[in-house]
């Protein structure tokens, strides 16, 4: 019994995947860096699981949130300017979660 591989196959596979999860984060990282730029950085608060380490204290929480305030101030930014970087950014966000659900509707219908 002969095994054949269709290597055109296998290459539209690894440039379509490749493609796919460089698009996913660049769309990503551009979402997060337009987030920033309209004033609104993300800061998570204290995450504790059970037998873990905390990953960031309270004092360090308040100062990651003072900080980002500071930095939303000081934006050169006009508020229009922020509110188009915003609009980007959650432009960004629909694009990562399209490219997503075009990927699992792509795997579950089979074509």
């Amino acid at each position: 019994m002969s095994i054949s591989i269709d290597w055109l196959a296998f290459l539209q596979v690894f440039a379509a995947a490749l493609i796919g999860a460089a698009s996913i984060v660049t769309f990503y990282a551009l979402g997060l860096r337009l987030l920033v730029r309209s004033g609104h950085a993300p800061v998570v608060s204290p995450a504790e699981f059970t037998d873990a380490i905390t990953v960031i204290s309270e004092k360090e929480l308040k100062r990651a949130e003072k900080q980002a305030a500071k930095a939303a101030k000081k934006s050169p930014l006009t508020d229009g300017q922020k509110r188009l970087a915003l609009i980007g950014a959650y432009a960004c966000f629909v694009m990562c979660a399209a490219a997503v659900v075009a990927g699992i509707l792509i795997i579950v219908i089979g074509h």
